[in-house]
């Protein structure tokens, strides 16, 4: 059976995508973190709002997102917990 992904691991899908280049634009986030444009829109909007990431424009407009300091400390907590879990065998 295939299992849905839960927010917060969408939430890590994203930052680890936007993590792997330190500036990334909104298409390569899209593909990586699997999701519709909407859905992702909807996401990166709410992690802008909570300084997660931050939003970069260029000179000819074009968006990137990078990592704020908040981002970078969610991953490390994630994997921390993810961790937990596999050692209690609670990550099925």
């Amino acid at each position: 059976m295939i299992r849905k992904r839960e927010r917060l691991e969408i939430i890590h899908d994203i930052l680890v995508a936007i993590k792997d280049k330190k500036e990334t634009k909104p298409t390569h986030v899209l593909y990586k973190s699997n999701l519709s444009h909407q859905m992702l829109t909807e996401y990166i909007n709410d992690l802008i709002k909570k300084e997660f990431i931050e939003e970069k424009l260029s000179k000819d407009g074009k968006k990137t997102y990078s990592l704020k300091q908040r981002g970078f400390d969610y991953l490390k907590d994630y994997e921390s917990i993810k961790s937990f879990m596999e050692s209690y065998g609670l990550d099925e």
